[in-house]
């Protein structure tokens, strides 16, 4: 799933389309020429490999037409290679040891830490590249997130900030408000759960889409992972608060069985659940745009886009606290320092301006765009990513089926979200928790084992204590 776990199994309006290739065309020969405001490369003709978080064959292809315009422009040749999301670790750690590490690899932000901090990354080749583009032109959010002892730790690409996604035909039925906290939630899932109907749909495989979910219901309850001093704080009364939720939402409200990134979908998709948490990329999939996850609810089969039209979305939610909070994560470009870093540099230079609204148009109600523009006009990419359409098969505006205001939550989440562990200095503890994902682990343990909320908690600190004490 994008930049995560969570991708479901993007053509432009004609004209506009007929214009960005032009300029994309246009932009890509200046390049070759050194008018480009990406960096200069070393025109060496070794090919380089590129890693991205892709799984689906269409946004691999489509990626590959985008990057073809770059090997034709300058001569590099460029291997794109699809990676999904789960094995990425795995993919770094097998291919580090055999020294076959790739030049470019798309990062989550924790994983662009985490790799910096092994010296995967060329962090000075990183901040070069965003030096050159301009740092003015970034989300000043995205490049604190991924600075470290002065330096980006890769470049950020694009973001995404989580949705809860509710049923809002079900809810006015019940004479339900929108939810907007913890609480709501909760309280919705008992009002409206039934032997035909789950009150939500919830992760609970021991992955990462699990520990995204519960990290954004950690947030907004003010579980904090470590506090100032950095020390790991899982069993704070917050904490417990967010496993108690969690798990009581799972236990009694959700569906019974393991429910992964897929399951939870397929649930929401037939009309069986009420609720659902997931990331924007379910959007064009709900809205009937995509053949490979296709809404089968029974009012689906005359309208489609059933669920897109009566479906609310939620993004920051408040806990007990009463402060609003959202998950949600930046994708990177990382520069291998084992690579041809020049031509990386070049090769992620040309990605974050010529080859940017390409990119973005893969899946864009995914990837609200962090460089928001360049030196000549400084809204120049979030301004093209709102002529975006979505889908595969068929395509369309977003607006076609969501309010205004829905579509405008998804660029307010990409640019304020929170994150554990970043703000008190732990992003690299963070990125070595992908993997291992000691936190998801202690509540599918939990959901299976019929463990309490406090046993939970103190089975992900302790996790996660080994875990940091082997960083140290």
């Amino acid at each position: 799933m994008d930049n995560d776990s969570q991708r479901p199994p993007t053509h432009r309006l004609r004209q506009f389309a007929g214009t960005v290739l032009s300029v994309l065309a246009l932009g890509a020969l200046a390049a070759g020429c050194g008018g480009s405001d990406e960096p200069p490369g070393t025109g060496e003709d070794r090919t380089l490999t590129v890693w991205i978080l892709e799984s689906e064959p269409d946004r691999i292809r489509a990626a590959k037409d985008d990057v073809a315009r770059f090997a034709r422009e300058t001569g590099v040749k460029v291997d794109v290679v699809g990676v999904g999301d789960d094995e990425l670790a795995q993919r770094v750690s097998d291919s580090r040891r055999t020294g076959r590490l790739p030049d470019v690899l798309q990062l989550p932000m924790a994983s662009a830490h985490a790799y910096a901090r092994d010296g995967i990354l060329d962090t000075d080749a990183a901040q070069d590249v965003v030096d050159k583009l301009g740092e003015e032109t970034f989300s000043a959010r995205a490049l604190s997130l991924l600075t470290s002892e002065g330096k980006v730790t890769a470049v950020p690409s694009d973001a995404w900030g989580q949705l809860l996604i509710y049923r809002k035909d079900l809810f006015a039925r019940a004479d339900l408000p929108s939810p907007r906290t913890l609480a709501d939630v909760l309280r919705a899932a008992r009002r409206l759960h039934s032997r035909r109907l789950a009150g939500i749909t919830l992760a609970t495989a021991p992955s990462a889409f699990t520990a995204e979910t519960f990290e954004h219901v950690a947030v907004s309850a003010g579980c904090e992972l470590i506090d100032d001093r950095g020390d790991i704080t899982l069993t704070s009364p917050e904490c417990r608060y967010a496993f108690k939720l969690y798990l009581e939402l799972a236990r009694s409200y959700s569906v019974q069985g393991v429910q992964d990134v897929d399951a939870t979908r397929d649930t929401y998709f037939a009309g069986r659940a009420a609720m659902i948490f997931w990331s924007p990329f379910l959007l064009d999939a709900m809205a009937g745009l995509r053949d490979d996850a296709v809404p089968s609810c029974p009012q689906c089969r005359a309208d489609p886009a059933y669920l897109a039209r009566n479906s609310g979305l939620v993004g920051p939610l408040a806990g007990e606290s009463g402060e609003p909070a959202q998950f949600g994560t930046v994708s990177t470009w990382g520069i291998v320092a084992a690579g041809n870093v020049e031509g990386a540099q070049r090769f992620v230079g040309f990605m974050m301006s010529d080859g940017y609204v390409p990119w973005l148009a893969l899946s864009p109600q995914g990837k609200y765009p962090v460089r928001f523009g360049d030196r000549s006009n400084p809204e120049r990419y979030v301004e093209a990513w709102s002529s975006l359409e979505s889908g595969v098969e068929r395509k369309a505006p977003l607006s076609r089926f969501y309010s205004r205001e829905s579509i405008d939550s998804l660029g307010d989440g990409a640019r304020n979200f929170q994150r554990w562990g970043f703000e008190q200095g732990g992003a690299a503890l963070v990125g070595a928790m992908r993997g291992p994902e000691p936190v998801a682990d202690a509540v599918a343990t939990a959901i299976r084992d019929g463990g309490s909320p406090a046993r939970a908690a103190r089975q992900a600190q302790l996790a996660v204590e080994q875990l940091d004490a082997s960083l140290r």
